[in-house]
């Protein structure tokens, strides 16, 4: 039998919950998609997929975020009338695993809850009686989850295992580059640079940070042209005012747009020599734990990483030998780093990285099942047998319990 899984989404456009349900899809699930729309973004297509919308919800507006999911959780029964009740649900993010509790009973009961949380928002992190009542209500709607789905082992290391509340068994699922065909072995393809080419670094993703962008900004200027800045993905407008007009002043940097992922990946990080993977937009907490996408699109296409000391993404590059790490946050630093830069330092960094194996940086369809069957052991019926055959075991990361 085919492994049904209703996909609870805090927004429908994010190019992650594409890719998550592009992955679930490869590995043989039926997946329905319901969730929010955030705000005027296009919803990220996936082909024969019609989501189910809960409501628009707005970047930057907790308050009214919360009203949102609350109108959801009290139609939530109407909504998903005419959906086939599922094997297993995904509910990604806080507010979606309420939601998800109450389309457990509108399913009356017995759908096991899986929470996914691949970011760790400043609210619950707070030591104050915000933080304390959030921390709570995760823990108390986790009570029916069965697993936790996170990407970043600082995420347990720092959040889950001491602070959350939360007892459930941990499956790691790293944000790799989605690779179903041929393509999944094949080498980073080699750089071909024309000697005098400016040094090219690529921000892409969710770009939410503005000090990095300030950063970056001041090292193309200081550079004069020999550094440039593109961009690409989601600005968070609600973070990074008068993007477009900022952009627009900077003689040495480009916004390109929006990109799917992972199509067309290939062509947007042939581009660069650079990916950025500093984020100080949650410094000291999120952005020191998480292991960002933008890190393995890059890697995986070839371009060298800019990580930042004491970070989970600098330790995984220093684990690996590979990639710059800055000292510090201090712009000067970065300006020495590409003061300093020929032809030869950066053909050694992008050699190092191009050596690593193809299956560092992607999931490939055998993960994809892999992640199906650990769903489906999940999946049980009135009698507790297994309602959807488990074929072979997992092999993906499973982490053990948080306890």
């Amino acid at each position: 039998m085919t492994l049904h899984v209703l996909y609870l989404v805090h927004d429908l456009a994010d190019p992650a919950v594409r890719r998550r349900v592009l992955m679930l899809s490869a590995g043989g699930a039926r997946v329905t998609l319901a969730g929010f729309r955030r705000g005027d973004n296009a919803l990220a297509a996936v082909e024969g997929l019609r989501p189910i919308e809960l409501g628009v919800t707005a970047d930057g507006r907790f308050a009214q975020r919360l009203g949102a999911v609350g109108k959801a959780c009290l139609s939530i029964s109407r909504e998903l009338r005419d959906v086939a009740r599922p094997d297993v649900i995904i509910a990604r993010n806080l507010e979606m695993l309420a939601v998800a509790n109450r389309a457990v009973t509108a399913f009356g009961g017995r759908v096991p809850i899986v929470y996914e949380s691949l970011d760790i928002h400043r609210l619950l992190l707070r030591g104050d009686l915000v933080g304390r009542m959030l921390r709570g209500a995760e823990a108390r709607l986790g009570q029916k989850a069965k697993l936790l789905i996170t990407s970043s082992p600082a995420f347990v290391e720092n959040y889950f295992r001491p602070l959350s509340g939360l007892d459930l068994p941990v499956l790691l699922l790293q944000n790799q580059v989605l690779a179903l065909g041929e393509e999944a072995d094949a080498p980073a393809p080699v750089r071909q640079r024309r000697k005098g080419d400016p040094w090219r670094i690529g921000w892409f993703g969710a770009l939410r940070c503005s000090r990095s962008l300030a950063m970056l900004s001041a090292l193309s200027r200081a550079m004069g042209g020999r550094v440039e800045i593109v961009l690409r993905g989601r600005p968070a407008r609600s973070e990074l005012k008068d993007f477009d007009n900022v952009v627009a002043a900077e003689p040495h940097m480009t916004f390109r747009g929006p990109y799917r992922n992972p199509e067309d990946l290939p062509a947007i990080y042939a581009g660069v020599d650079y990916v950025w993977t500093i984020d100080f937009f949650e410094e000291g907490q999120n952005s020191n734990w998480l292991l960002p996408n933008r890190l393995y699109e890059g890697c995986r296409h070839g371009a060298v990483p800019i990580a930042l000391a004491g970070t989970e993404t600098a330790r995984f590059l220093e684990d690996r030998k590979i990639g710059l790490v800055l000292p510090d946050a201090d712009g000067s630093r970065l300006q020495e780093l590409f003061e300093g830069m020929d032809e030869e330092s950066y053909r050694h960094a992008f050699e190092t990285v191009a050596k690593q194996h193809p299956s560092l940086w992607s999931v490939r369809r055998d993960d994809c099942e892999a992640l199906v069957r650990r769903l489906a052991t999940l999946s049980t019926n009135a009698d507790g047998a297994a309602s959807v055959a488990v074929a072979g075991s997992p092999t993906y990361r499973d982490q053990g319990g948080l306890s």
